[in-house]
């Protein structure tokens, strides 16, 4: 559904909708008391917590796409070539076979699909980058005859010319019409790393491969496209009526249904309508209205062949400026409804077929447009249309299909900003609404979802790290229970090591029934049957040894969920304690920090005693710049969120595929850039400004990309990063239990990094029981805390700056145990052009007691709105902090000055809070 754009129309939908549900209450029969026959599944009531995420397997290898077979099983298939089939009858994984592949830029094994008929045949289809001299994708037919895929059974239905002397797009995803048309998307091989980031149009001699004109735009190329064919037997395939051109035109080809494409990461095709969906995975334009629209990602829908605009429209059609890259002169905007390609890389028609808008399309910041697509990083995942009559059952079957409530739906995923959302349409093919699916589930990385023969929705997630084997990387079922439900236990001790006699306190405090059942409990601590019902036992252990403690909880229809936990009698877990002269949880410039570390061991002894001997006990200190939450930082698909923002952009971001720490690659290496630049205020500045913009020319041939949906003062932190790589290859070291930490001292305006002390012990063996190992970490920030690291918030955007808004009147952001030792004032920086207020700080609660207390009075307006730092008014308030001694949890509160007159588009700004002493 469309964001209402001001009052007056948001009014005039509340008239309405308050007419509709009177109308309604008026006229709606009550099946209450009526004897007509019992209600069927599809009138079941849609309840979000009978939604279950239920792991089949994980540890996997960059997983790619999955299909779901007829009896269940899962095709798995992994970038780097795996392919891998679960079997829901043993619960296992099992290795299919391994396809060998290249794998450099994004290419590799993409793509899987099911024939039609495959319990018939057994063919699977899969999209691949073969290795060899002549570069290329391909689509193969195998044969997989039980749980074994011949690998000699491939045919080879058609070859997709590429290059690979640039990255990127290599799309990859297959999918299957209803009238077994075979549909092929394949991303547009152009390199993107124009200066500023714009569309790929660059014509010049040998920037052939920055040209999406010669790929995505040229109707005689493959590239940048969805195609549609019809496999034939043989292996050979034809060619369906209804394509983009038909065969024999000249100067195209008769494979294009859909042209224009960027990189069309996932595709799917609707069972009934035969319509076909796709992600595609946007530019990341700097904001030119001399150029062409912001940055955006888009989900399309194809009702029958087209063109939707890539590399000259974006989004609702919005035109790029055509541009002279050799002049660097800029030309007309090109017209959606008569494009024209005339680049001297074509080979195709130069008169295009009129361009098509995007179904969603969405940037950086919140949408203004549609509902429920969050803010961050982009990449878009087109999922399944679900049809609920496909999958029927009795009214009262427990099967775990999805509800009716979702029939003739659109699912659709967010890579980067971890969710899933369900999207209504209207006949023609229009949004009609967006709602959210699962909200409070966590996920990581969703690359693919599938329907099931069962109706139920299977999710692929890559994992945590980009290029990576994750651990997170996963297979999962969401299952929707019906009936009664098992209950969930879940059990707590006030500790879970300790010498003999051991007296632990349980609790089952967090345990629940999904029905609302009353739960009995059954307690097993050191024997094979209960020897507690109670929901909170004391048990004693009377001798020494290792306990495995189960608890069991049973609804009152006699469902049951199990909780284990391990518990350790005989050897007491070590204690780590530091004492330190101040403050403990930040550092001040020019003041050194006094630490002294003490191991306490109830059979070990201490450290300071000199029972426990100093080689025994590691410690080490490291020292990290800090940035902002990742999320805000990551471009399309290619970076995660983590605390270390460089290490982070080495590891998972675009940065990869053109720099190394060490080795020269496309770019130059962070060591070369670390040695080429010294690390001053100024420099780092100019450098920053260049991580924006993009560029050429300092480093030879190589294009850096821009980056322009961050902040100058995220740049700099990336930048002080990579500068920083050579002091950070040494910077964690060995220190005394015993010693001073020496800050340095940070540029004006930088909100610094943290230094972190690292403390292990492993005890020795006692009365028979196992050592205990302990790790601690201790941390020593910078006084300066950026808002948008806090660990909690309540009605707050944060946004792709780097900086957060208060949504409402009561917003708050929470920071988790801060020592409140020797401080006695708070500075906040903020932008007050849109609306003032004041500012809370609070301990423990939002409404606990109160330290401090600011007014923030309104700037003037600016002439933009929004978050464009370039027009607010950014300043530092301060305020006195009551004397208060111990660690707290403290929260910031906005309180709005004219009693919630706020809303989401004029709230207060808020950059970072800063401690003094």
């Amino acid at each position: 559904m469309l964001v209402n754009s001001g009052q007056r129309y948001f009014n005039s939908i509340l008239i309405f909708l308050f007419t509709v549900a009177l109308f309604s209450a008026c006229t709606t029969k009550d099946y209450s008391s009526s004897q007509s026959a019992s209600p069927t599944w599809k009138d079941e009531k849609l309840e979000m917590k009978r939604f279950t995420k239920v792991k089949l397997a994980e540890d996997f290898d960059e997983p790619s796409e999955i299909a779901v077979t007829d009896e269940g099983k899962v095709i798995l298939i992994e970038r780097k070539g795996g392919i891998k089939l679960y079997s829901p009858h043993t619960n296992t994984i099992k290795q299919l076979g391994n396809l060998t592949v290249y794998s450099g830029q994004e290419d590799g094994l993409l793509g899987v699909a099911l024939d039609p008929q495959h319990m018939r045949n057994g063919y699977v289809y899969f999209y691949y980058s073969p290795t060899g001299e002549k570069p290329m994708q391909r689509v193969s037919r195998f044969t997989l005859q039980g749980d074994s895929l011949l690998l000699n059974s491939e045919k080879v239905l058609i070859e997709i010319p590429t290059q690979r002397q640039e990255c990127c797009h290599s799309a990859g995803s297959l999918a299957f019409g209803p009238d077994g048309n075979l549909f092929i998307a394949v991303g547009d091989n152009t390199n993107p790393h124009n200066p500023g980031y714009y569309n790929s149009i660059d014509e010049r001699k040998g920037r052939e491969n920055w040209d999406a004109q010669r790929t995505a735009g040229n109707t005689n190329d493959l590239r940048g496209k969805i195609l549609r064919i019809h496999p034939e037997e043989d292996g050979s395939y034809t060619i369906p009526k209804g394509n983009l051109f038909a065969e024999g035109t000249e100067n195209t080809r008769p494979e294009i249904y859909v042209m224009g494409c960027r990189n069309p990461y996932r595709i799917s095709v609707d069972a009934k309508r035969g319509w076909l969906y796709w992600g595609d995975v946007g530019q990341n334009t700097v904001d030119n209205p001399k150029r062409g629209p912001v940055s955006y990602d888009e989900w399309n829908v194809a009702r029958e062949a087209g063109f939707f605009g890539w590399p000259y429209f974006a989004g609702p059609n919005a035109a790029y400026a055509d541009f002279d890259f050799a002049t660097e002169k800029i030309g007309p905007f090109f017209d959606p409804q008569k494009p024209v390609n005339e680049s001297v890389n074509n080979t195709g028609l130069t008169n295009l077929p009129p361009a098509k808008s995007a179904l969603i399309w969405y940037s950086y910041d919140e949408s203004p447009d549609f509902n429920y697509l969050g803010t961050g990083g982009k990449s878009p995942v087109a999922g399944p249309v679900y049809y609920s009559d496909h999958y029927e059952k009795k009214t009262n079957d427990t099967t775990k299909h999805l509800p009716a409530h979702y029939d003739g739906k659109f699912f659709i995923a967010e890579w980067m900003r971890d969710w899933i959302n369900v999207v209504t349409l209207t006949p023609d093919g229009k949004v009609d609404s967006i709602e959210r699916f699962m909200p409070d589930t966590k996920l990581n990385h969703p690359i693919d979802l599938e329907i099931g023969p069962d109706g139920v929705l299977y999710v692929l997630e890559y994992g945590t790290y980009w290029f990576a084997k994750n651990k997170d990387a996963g297979l999962y079922r969401i299952e929707y229970n019906r009936g009664n439900q098992a209950p969930i236990a879940v059990f707590k001790t006030d500790k879970s090591t300790g010498g003999f006699p051991l007296t632990v306190r349980f609790s089952s405090e967090g345990s629940y029934d999904p029905d609302s059942s009353a739960l009995s409990y059954q307690w097993y601590f050191d024997k094979k049957e209960a020897q507690s019902k109670e929901a909170n036992p004391t048990f004693t252990f009377e001798r020494a040894g290792t306990y495995t403690v189960r608890l069991v909880v049973s609804d009152k229809e006699g469902k049951k969920g199990e909780k284990k936990l391990q518990i350790k009698a005989g050897n007491t877990e070590p204690e780590v304690v530091l004492a330190v002269d101040g403050n403990s949880s930040f550092y001040f410039n020019n003041t050194p920090i006094h630490y002294k570390l003490n191991i306490i061991d109830k059979e070990d002894g201490s450290l300071q005693s000199g029972e426990i001997k100093e080689q025994d006990v590691k410690v080490t200190l490291a020292y990290h710049t800090m940035g902002p939450d990742l999320t805000m930082v990551a471009q399309a698909h290619e970076s995660s969120p983590v605390n270390l923002p460089g290490q982070a952009l080495m590891e998972k971001s675009d940065c990869k595929s053109c720099h190394a720490m060490k080795e020269k690659s496309v770019g130059p290496s962070y060591v070369a850039i670390a040695e080429r630049y010294k690390k001053e205020e100024a420099t780092i500045k100019k450098l920053a400004e260049k991580v924006i913009s993009g560029g050429s020319g300092v480093w030879g041939e190589y294009v850096m990309s821009a980056h322009p949906q961050l902040s100058i003062e995220q740049a700099s932190d990336i930048v002080t990063y990579i500068l920083s790589v050579n002091e950070q290859s040494e910077a964690t070291r060995t220190v005394a239990p015993t010693g001073i930490i020496k800050p340095v001292k940070t540029n004006k305006g930088e909100a610094g990094g943290e230094y972190i002390l690292s403390v292990s012990y492993q005890d020795k063996e006692a009365m028979g029981v196992g050592s205990n190992l302990v790790k601690k970490n201790f941390y020593f920030k910078s006084p300066k805390l950026k808002a948008i690291n806090s660990n909690d918030d309540k009605a707050v955007a944060k946004l792709s700056e780097g900086v957060i808004r208060f949504a409402e009147n009561g917003s708050w952001i929470m920071f988790k145990d801060v020592d409140l030792a020797v401080l006695s004032s708070v500075v906040y920086k903020v932008d007050p052009s849109q609306i003032g207020g004041r500012l809370s700080l609070h301990i423990d609660r939002p409404d606990g007691k109160e330290l401090s207390s600011v007014e923030v009075g309104q700037a003037k307006k600016s002439q933009k709105t929004g978050a464009d730092q370039k027009d607010t008014k950014w300043k530092e308030v301060s305020g006195k902090l009551l004397p208060q001694k111990g660690v707290y949890d403290i929260y910031i509160v906005y309180h709005d000055p004219k009693n919630a007159q706020s809303s989401m588009w004029t709230t207060l700004y808020l950059d970072w809070i800063e401690f003094r002493k």
